[in-house]
């Protein structure tokens, strides 16, 4: 059993009791909420009279239904309108912090949580929503949750958690020319399998991910659950601290040197053990394309795509078939050149300020090409406002990109922005499910946001690098 680790440390700081279950009662520190997941939520607590227990520690926005072409009230759709009054009906009552238009913090959750500082090493953090796991890049244990779960911490603070197995995700490095930490995320799952993490938390460690930004961090671990891994964390460090300094919710003042040094002390040990280790080197990876149905079902972009026969497990050769009749390719064929519909940069995934950044690096000086539907959804109202002091707007607007409004978009078409027929999307999202976009039939292709961004220009799948 891995011992001396992150996951350990903080786990039994917030550990309160063994249930009669075999499970452990675990303390969250911060709670974060949507409109989609909580409503039921927060029905459930006022079927038994309860109250929020720790209101000071939850935290809303609105992300999932939001249109992103308008803020005008009320909604179009009348189901989404519901949702959001729902949700600004809850806070007014439960007393909770509302980020919504108004106060000018509203985003996807997982990118408004680190942005104002809430997010911070060694917390417990939950969310009724899958990619709560990006949380874990600055050193914390983050677990995505149910609806009724979501009610368990609004009511106790507390979740009922089996303990997880550490596997150490090794990779060393330095990252080639237009390889991102999309790709690499892209890799591990592809080397580890969709299921490859059923049963554990995956600490990321390597000189790679010790060179890696904040919001590379992020990205990584926030697809940690398509790797089937229930969290993913990266040991807190300098590069966290001087992210977090400053920030609206972090400690200030003396407050701040205490918590620098409780933060450092939660790392993993040198000498740690672990359940697993895997190592990878970085001058393995390359940028990455989904050609499937699962994030795993990925190559290297330009590379043939892989035969089914040729997979020694049933079930994986089951499943690639499916995606080959889905997606309509073929094993042996390569993606470059296939054409493309829509061209979608954001997410919780990549809808931060450097991958706008990434994106717009390509865009500039470039133009959409003919019949492609190419826009840009920031993931938050700060980071939009970013982008913009930055210029970012402008060249993507004289490139032929539409600019949207803060939300989660066409990463998962709980909202206007869908896929229609069998739209081919080049996507900077984490699910490339049947159906995830909006269209039962459209076919959706995860990349980097410089990789869509290179496929928008060109009308079809690019090895970016080509664009240099």
């Amino acid at each position: 059993m891995a011992q001396k680790t992150l996951y350990n440390k903080v786990w039994d700081a917030h550990s309160v009791a063994i249930l009669p279950t075999g499970q452990t009662q675990l303390f969250i520190g911060l709670h974060l909420v949507h409109e989609v997941t909580s409503p039921q939520a927060f029905d459930m607590l006022r079927e038994r009279g309860l109250a929020v227990a720790h209101p000071e520690r939850t935290f809303a926005t609105m992300d999932h239904i939001v249109p992103t072409t308008t803020r005008g009230r009320p909604f179009a759709d009348g189901q989404a309108e519901e949702m959001m009054r729902a949700i600004e009906r809850n806070a007014r009552e439960f007393k909770i912090n509302l980020f919504d238009f108004p106060s000018g913090r509203q985003g996807v959750v997982h990118i408004i949580g680190p942005e104002l500082g809430l997010t911070q090493p060694g917390m417990t953090i939950a969310c009724g929503d899958s990619h709560t796991s990006t949380h874990g890049a600055f050193g914390t244990l983050a677990f995505g949750i149910g609806t009724s779960q979501v009610r368990d911490v609004l009511a106790t603070q507390c979740l009922a958690m089996d303990a997880l197995k550490v596997r150490r995700v090794q990779v060393d490095g330095d990252l080639r020319p237009g390889v991102t930490p999309k790709d690499v995320a892209l890799f591990i799952i592809n080397r580890l399998g969709v299921k490859g993490g059923i049963g554990y938390a995956y600490e990321y460690a390597g000189t790679t991910f010790e060179r890696m930004s904040m919001e590379g961090r992020m990205t990584v671990c926030n697809m940690s659950i398509e790797g089937g891994a229930r969290a993913g964390y990266v040991n807190p460090d300098a590069t966290t601290f001087a992210y977090l300094k400053g920030r609206e919710y972090a400690p200030q003042g003396p407050a701040w040197d205490r918590a620098v040094a409780a933060w450092r002390a939660v790392a993993s040990e040198p000498d740690a053990t672990y359940d697993d280790v895997v190592r990878f080197d970085a001058a393995d990876i390359a940028p990455m394309v989904t050609w499937g149905v699962t994030p795993a079902q990925s190559v290297a972009v330009g590379s043939p795509l892989p035969d089914p026969a040729a997979t020694p497990d049933a079930g994986e050769r089951g499943s690639m078939e499916t995606a080959y009749r889905y997606m309509k390719l073929k094993p042996g064929q390569s993606l470059a050149d296939l054409r493309i519909d829509v061209a979608f940069i954001g997410s919780c995934t990549n809808g931060r300020i450097e991958d706008l950044r990434a994106a717009a690096s390509v865009a500039r000086g470039r133009r959409v090409s003919p019949g492609v539907k190419a826009f840009v959804v920031p993931g938050s109202m700060r980071v939009k406002a970013q982008a913009e002091e930055e210029g970012l707007k402008e060249v993507f607007l004289a490139a032929g990109f539409e600019w949207r409004e803060a939300g989660c978009s066409m990463c998962l078409a709980m909202n206007p922005d869908q896929l229609v027929g069998d739209q081919v999307s080049a996507s900077s999202s984490n699910r490339n499910f049947i159906g995830r976009q909006g269209s039962p039939t459209g076919r959706t292709l995860l990349m980097s946001p410089a990789m869509v961004a290179a496929a928008a220009v060109t009308g079809r799948v690019t090895d970016v690098r080509t664009l240099a």
